[in-house]
């Protein structure tokens, strides 16, 4: 396969997976589109909210389904999910966003890690190099394959396992989220 041939390819496939209508909302300068078109599955818009640390606004939460739904349980349960942070702060750095999910994995998992241990130190490993405001990241999960993390538009990586599946999610939709009022605005409530 030739490179333009798998440039082509990787262009088609992101155009599909980032294809929206018209944007749904406005939050905090983010323009958030209705639905967005991920492995060929229509995902709806279901909540959106700001994920915020002394008053200054960090990044805007949106969660992305199949079908409407704001029972929490459920949708960390649900085949297909997708979790988009588009971020609005110079504040936030690489270092302070793997902090930041240290502190929310052993949040979601009642400080029970080791078992999804390798798991995390994948997914930390997307977050070395600097991160700016306006850059976006897309966290689509599957029960089928896993987490498939995008930065910007590009795919970065897929992580396997379910038990990784449930504890990412529960970061912003557990009993102990990053924000009470963001799993509340993702909800849909």
């Amino acid at each position: 396969m030739s490179l333009t041939h798998s440039i082509t390819k990787l262009s088609l496939i992101s155009s599909l997976l980032f294809a929206s209508s018209t944007s749904a909302m406005e939050i905090s300068g983010v323009q958030l589109p209705e639905q967005i078109t991920l492995a060929h599955t229509e995902l709806q818009l279901n909540g959106a909210g700001v994920r915020s640390k002394f008053f200054i606004d960090l990044y805007v939460g949106s969660l992305y389904l199949t079908a409407a739904n704001s029972d929490a349980a459920q949708i960390i349960d649900a085949d297909q999910s997708t979790i988009r942070l588009n971020i609005t702060s110079g504040m936030i750095t690489a270092d302070k966003m793997r902090d930041a999910i240290t502190e929310g994995f052993d949040d979601a998992t009642e400080g029970k890690t080791a078992a999804i241990q390798s798991q995390i130190d994948a997914f930390m490993a997307l977050f070395s190099e600097e991160i700016k405001e306006g850059d976006q990241f897309t966290l689509a999960t599957s029960k089928t394959s896993g987490v498939t993390a995008y930065k910007n538009n590009i795919a970065q990586a897929t992580i396997e396992g379910e038990a990784f599946r449930q504890a990412l999610l529960k970061i912003w939709l557990g009993d102990e989220p990053a924000q009470s009022s963001l799993k509340k605005a993702m909800l849909g409530k």
